[in-house]
């Protein structure tokens, strides 16, 4: 079975109807687990969440023709960051999808550091148990959702999809499509950057070593916080934050 495949962008509303179906269709025992985890309610709010920061580095950026490199994680809620659970792992890419030298200057993992490492399947479960459960939030989701359900879906024959919160996401609602962002645009401003550093920048964070997993999942969790602190509340609903 390949699982069921959204023929079209999941809404809000939509994700739990989702869930529920794939934890009645699913066949790998280890999504069944993960899909059954309930979802919090949509409105539930955000000050009363788990979650984890997720961050993945890749041989590229096109899930078709790349595959991932390394996995961070890192638990979190708006008042606590719980770097004793933190996981990160190398993984091994499969052999059709090797290492260019591009992408080890990009991500510093190198040919040696991936020798032993496991296939993302060896390290599945860990990753499910800490996703499930939990709100899971990334700095731009059109990496880590299509790479994950690509390389779930290769190894176990149906893939995994849930809502993420995006703080890059969040930063384009209010530097990119606000009135003052198109009106920036109107009069030849350039854009605001939205890259995780740049916006963590805005928030008076400071400014880590990046594109590694762990160091960057631990970036996104800190950003979250700033940006609920700033422009929401720990009583903005998650449906209000998630797609």
């Amino acid at each position: 079975m390949v699982g069921i495949r959204p023929r079209r962008k999941i809404t809000q509303a939509d994700w739990h109807a989702y869930m529920k179906a794939r934890a009645k269709a699913a066949n790998d025992p280890e999504l069944a687990r993960f899909f059954n985890t309930p979802l919090p309610a949509a409105d539930t709010p955000i000050g009363e969440v788990p979650m984890v920061a997720l961050d993945m580095e890749t041989t590229g950026l096109d899930e078709r023709r790349h595959a991932i490199l390394s996995v961070g994680m890192v638990p979190f809620t708006l008042d606590r960051i719980t770097l004793s659970e933190r996981r990160y792992w190398v993984v091994k890419p499969p052999s059709l999808r090797p290492l260019s030298a591009s992408s080890v200057t990009y991500h510093h993992i190198t040919h040696s550091e991936i020798a032993h490492a496991p296939d993302l399947d060896e390290i599945l479960a860990p990753i499910l148990e800490m996703l499930a459960g939990r709100l899971v939030v990334v700095h731009f989701r059109n990496i880590e959702r299509p790479f994950l359900d690509a390389a779930v879906k290769a190894r176990r024959g149906e893939g995994v999809l849930f809502p993420m919160i995006d703080t890059m996401s969040l930063e384009a609602r209010l530097h990119r499509q606000s009135l003052l962002a198109r009106f920036r645009r109107w009069v030849g401003q350039p854009p605001v950057s939205i890259r995780l550093n740049a916006s963590r920048e805005r928030y008076g964070l400071p400014a880590y070593s990046g594109h590694h997993a762990l160091i960057d999942a631990l970036a996104t969790a800190e950003l979250l916080q700033a940006q609920v602190a700033s422009h929401y509340s720990p009583t903005t609903p998650v449906s209000a934050l998630w797609s």
